[in-house]
């Protein structure tokens, strides 16, 4: 006899509603950015109804933050260190223009967040503690690359890989090509054994603007394919 899989639970039918609305708002928001999306619009892509996003999230700015905390879960996986040779996926060796397209998009959208949640109060606290996030992964960095010898403190090497990464993307949205990825990882490498950063020059830079480091961008450029396309 076949025996019947048990049914979801109420908490786990509720965390499948929950991870679809994200991952269909991290589609949308890439294509029509933060002002462009409405939820309506983000419901239909989940295929659900506007009120199962206001049962899971306040607004259309907490599910905002919502895909930001499940981006950096993927860009920054635990043990991942600047000096990592990112593999690309097997017969390509560059992102796709899809990827470039939707990682693109998103960092726009989260500049228009930005803008935004820096006039909120509220928002301006919850967008902080992101911050705070991202650089507690390059701290991890840090920690993980870095030598006992180092002067600088583990936390102030990580707040300095975050904004030279984060720096350089904006550099490039705003339509510098001055730094490319082996710019961008000799600099990274620089920071924390500054004699490493003569290896990593002698690669080849593809001469695209970057939006963060290769390793992060193919590991998110890995979920863009899953992403709704309209």
């Amino acid at each position: 006899m076949v025996r019947l899989p048990e049914p979801l639970s109420r908490r786990d039918r509720q965390r499948q509603t929950r991870e679809a609305l994200i991952f269909a708002a991290r589609a949308v928001f890439a294509r029509e950015g933060y002002h462009g999306a409405n939820l309506d619009l983000i419901a239909r892509e989940a295929g659900f109804s506007k009120g199962a996003v206001y049962s899971n999230f306040a607004g259309k700015a907490a599910l905002f933050l919502a895909v930001m905390d499940a981006n950096v879960a993927t860009a920054m996986p635990e043990g991942w260190t600047v000096f990592d040779q990112s593999a690309p996926t097997e017969g390509d060796t560059a992102l796709s223009h899809e990827a470039r397209e939707a990682i693109k998009g998103f960092a726009l959208a989260t500049l228009e967040f930005i803008a935004t949640a820096a006039r909120d109060e509220e928002l301006a606290v919850e967008l902080g503690q992101r911050m705070q996030a991202v650089i507690r992964g390059y701290t991890a960095v840090a920690v993980e690359s870095g030598t006992d010898e180092d002067p600088v403190p583990p936390d102030e090497l990580g707040a300095l890989l975050a904004a030279l990464d984060q720096g350089a993307a904006l550099l490039s949205l705003g339509g510098s090509t001055a730094i490319d990825q082996r710019a961008l990882r000799t600099g990274m490498q620089r920071l924390l054994v500054p004699a490493s950063a003569e290896e990593s020059r002698e690669a080849d830079g593809d001469g695209v603007p970057v939006l963060h480091d290769r390793a992060m961008q193919e590991r998110i450029a890995a979920t863009v394919r899953e992403w709704p396309s309209s």
